[in-house]
């Protein structure tokens, strides 16, 4: 994966959208598909602690939850590579990468350490793409940390006499740690 520019208003302005759409898809086909299962098998009657009976409904609610959970899962999928959500789900991949790489990141620090490139590569790319992250998302609070990890990197890399770039990052380099 190769980090890419993309613009933060858009991208944010995009991804508000889909909140919005999917947090509205979601509530109204959860009470519709709720109503609905139940207006087909519901007026089920429990017994309550004080032994009286009383209509308990919230297994079918519950399913209507899930149907209507899948239903808004099935269309972000289905319509995840479209244009309008290159930005969200290059962001959303970018994301996923960095848990596989957090998984891997001791490991990968301590062979960066005895001066492999490949990790050095990884961490390179790794500080980069969450820098970009952080910015799109104004989750500002720990960028200082992060330019400083990213300054260390590159003296290491200026005392081994090393040009590393995130072009050269791959995905496949993950498998060695």
């Amino acid at each position: 994966m190769q980090l890419i520019e993309i613009s933060k208003p858009l991208y944010r302005k995009r991804l508000n959208i889909v909140i919005v759409s999917f947090i509205t898809a979601f509530l109204f086909l959860s009470l519709g598909l709720g109503s609905l299962i139940i207006s087909f098998f519901g007026d089920l009657l429990i017994e309550n602690a004080a032994g009286e009976m009383e209509l308990n409904n919230f297994r079918y609610n519950l399913l209507g939850v899930l149907l209507a959970l899948l239903a808004c899962a099935a269309v972000l999928h289905q319509i995840k590579n479209k244009p309008f959500f290159k930005e969200i789900y290059y962001v959303w991949s970018l994301k996923q990468l960095h848990n596989k790489i957090y998984r891997k990141v001791k490991k990968i620090k301590l062979s960066a350490k005895n001066e492999d490139v490949n990790a050095l590569i990884i961490l390179n790319f790794y500080y980069h793409s969450r820098k970009q992250v952080y910015l799109l998302d104004d989750n500002t609070l720990t960028i200082p940390e992060l330019e400083k990890d990213i300054r260390q990197l590159d003296e290491v890399a200026d005392c081994l006499n090393l040009t590393i770039s995130l072009s050269q990052f791959d995905q496949s380099l993950l498998a060695s740690y």
